[in-house]
C-alpha cells in the first residue's frame, strides 16, 4: 500500500518562497514517476510538476522559472520548491506517484496573501 505524505504548507506573502515534501513509502519509489498536482476549490485538480525515476522535469508552462521539482530516491522524497509566489498560487498541493494507478497524498495547504 503507497503512502504518500506532504509538508511544509502554510501562508506566505506574496513574491515569498515555500518548499513542500513528500515522503513515500510502501511501493518502489525510484522507479516511478512522481508528481505535484495543485486545486483550488471548485476547479478541477491540475499538474504542477512531474519528474521521472531519471530526473527528468516538466512543468505547468505558467509555472516554469518559479517553481522547481527534485527527487531524493536515497530518502524516497520528493520536493517541490516554489519561489517568487503569487496570490494565484494558493491553492491544495498533492503529491501523487504515477504507477499504473493514480496514488494521492492529502494535501497540503499553500495560501499566499497579497
Amino acid at each position: 500500500q503507497v503512502q504518500l505524505v506532504e509538508s511544509g504548507g502554510g501562508l506566505v506573502q506574496a513574491g515569498g518562497s515555500l518548499r513542500l515534501s513528500c515522503a513515500a513509502s510502501g511501493r518502489s519509489f525510484s522507479t516511478n514517476i512522481m508528481g505535484w498536482y495543485r486545486q483550488v476549490p471548485g476547479k478541477q485538480r491540475e499538474m504542477v510538476a512531474r519528474i521521472t525515476s531519471g530526473s527528468s522535469t516538466y512543468y505547468a508552462d505558467s509555472l516554469k522559472g518559479r517553481f522547481t521539482i527534485s527527487r531524493d530516491n536515497s530518502k524516497n522524497m520528493v520536493y517541490l520548491q516554489m519561489n517568487s509566489l503569487k496570490p494565484e498560487d494558493t491553492a491544495v498541493y498533492y503529491c501523487a506517484m504515477l504507477s499504473r494507478q493514480t496514488y494521492w497524498g492529502q494535501g497540503t495547504q499553500v495560501t499566499v496573501s497579497s
